[in-house]
């Protein structure tokens, strides 16, 4: 009798196929700049991610129009992605430092890339909204990754070279995301901005197969903190919530209140949860040396001040009758400076600038810079300037910052450590969104003087912030992160 045969190795080829991360090509492996095939592999995922930040910011008035609806409820194409992506960033870089960088990072392209085709296509706006959010997943399993796998790729006395060729790529991708976005919105339209990462994807996801390292050391995990991801994602959720419908959505004032203290509770149990938890999503023990908790401050308060602008110019700009094109043209002085200063850092100032010196002198520079913009009259003439000098100091600032951080995080735990690094990015990002929309609204909604004062205002605070986490820093250098290619 004839005996049937069994399914089970195809589907161990296909188990290994989708589960399993495979070796580099031994001519890539073996030659001397693999590292830099590596870093230039993650760029493109930094270089996506940003591009996409900055791109959508110029959808917001053809989506008022096509949708018939406030500035506060299209803030939710931005906001539902960033509170997706910030409670996500922390587990994504535990399970990948468990399961492999290189294997989640590819699945976050692809998740990435369908889902910005699907966005492209949604017929309504809370459709967008919803794609937004699945994309912010796949954005996650990325951006998780994307900072782990440079330091451990690159040698460790070429970490912040690494670093900063990274920070140019987004920057690369903030710089072309709004004049992009203006060309886009004013000849094709607004869902061509979300078909724009498709073609990225597809080469990043055939670079990654090939160039990407895979995870030599890995942490055994025994359980997943489902309670503790559940604390996390209620927190965000509910302060970021708070401050958008305290910009105009149809909330009454105690529910603010409640949401408020909602993010509160949430927060606190988050804590307690993580000290308790036997399989904790954060190793809380991570945040107590002084380098990380400043610098992560530092963090966010840096990328509230790079993303405010990206609000603030195009509405102050279009208000006054200029064009979405034009708005974004000026607003690519900002990134511009960022991707000058962070490729260029490390060629015009010293080698032997420590980088709390460095984090300390950017961030003085686009304090002034955002100062200046309370001051000075909001037109082209003095905001390309302004954004470009603010660049130039967030452009010396993220890279030294980020270094600072990721040396003074074990290289087990560096996945982890870069979802930190990216949770802060995109809680500061979110919070730029968010509280300039509110300062606008507070003074009467639109461009007008008064809103722009208020929204300038908190972006000095920001700096401020921004400048007293570098000031408290410790001064020394710690140990590089090690890993072996």
């Amino acid at each position: 009798m004839a005996t049937r045969m069994s399914p089970r190795p195809s589907r161990r080829r296909w188990s290994a196929v989708l589960t399993v991360e495979r070796a580099r090509p031994e001519g890539i492996r073996s030659r001397p700049n693999a590292w830099w095939l590596a870093v230039g592999t993650v760029c493109f995922g930094a270089f996506m991610g940003q591009l996409d930040a900055s791109i959508v910011t110029l959808t917001y008035g053809s989506l008022r129009t096509e949708f018939h609806t406030s500035l506060a409820a299209v803030e939710w194409v931005s906001l539902a992605y960033l509170i997706t992506l910030v409670a996500l960033l922390i587990p994504a870089g535990r399970l990948a430092d468990a399961h492999g960088r290189k294997l989640l990072y590819l699945y976050g392209f692809a998740v990435f890339t369908l889902a910005s085709a699907a966005c492209g296509l949604a017929p309504s706006l809370g459709v967008l909204v919803g794609f937004r959010v699945v994309q912010a997943a796949g954005a996650a399993l990325m951006q998780a990754n994307s900072v782990a796998l440079v330091t451990t790729s690159a040698p460790p006395e070429r970490m912040r070279t690494a670093l900063g060729v990274q920070a140019a790529a987004q920057a690369l991708g903030l710089a072309l995301g709004p004049t992009v976005g203006g060309v886009l919105v004013s000849t094709l339209g607004w869902r061509w901005v979300f078909g724009v990462n498709v073609p990225v994807g597809l080469v990043a996801l055939v670079a990654g197969h090939y160039l990407v390292p895979r995870t030599r050391g890995r942490t055994r995990v025994v359980g997943f903190d489902w309670r503790g991801l559940s604390l996390l994602a209620v927190a965000t959720t509910s302060v970021l919530l708070g401050v958008s419908a305290a910009s105009g959505l149809p909330v009454p004032s105690w529910g603010v209140a409640v949401l408020f203290a909602l993010a509160a509770v949430a927060g606190w149990g988050f804590v307690r949860r993580q000290r308790r938890a036997a399989a904790p999503l954060l190793d809380l023990a991570l945040l107590r040396g002084r380098a990380v908790a400043f610098g992560l401050t530092g963090a966010l308060s840096g990328y509230l001040v790079l993303f405010g602008p990206l609000v603030l110019v195009p509405v102050v700009l279009m208000a006054r009758g200029t064009s979405a094109l034009t708005a974004g043209t000026v607003l690519t002085a900002l990134p511009a400076g960022f991707a000058l200063a962070a490729t260029g850092g490390d060629r015009l100032l010293p080698r032997s600038l420590a980088d709390r010196r460095r984090c300390l002198a950017g961030a003085g520079v686009f304090a002034l810079a955002m100062a200046a913009v309370l001051v000075v009259p909001l037109t082209i003439a003095w905001l390309v300037p302004v954004l470009a000098l603010a660049g130039l100091g967030l452009g010396t600032f993220t890279p030294a910052n980020n270094t600072m951080i990721m040396r003074a995080i074990p290289a087990r735990a560096s996945g982890t450590g870069g979802g930190l690094v990216n949770m802060t990015r995109g809680l500061g990002t979110a919070l730029g969104v968010a509280l300039v929309t509110l300062a606008l609204h507070l003074a009467g909604g639109g461009g007008g003087q008064a809103g722009a004062r208020w929204a300038s205002a908190i972006l000095v605070a920001a700096s401020a912030v921004a400048v007293a986490s570098a000031w408290l820093s410790p001064g020394g250098e710690p140990e590089g992160v090690r890993e072996t290619l």
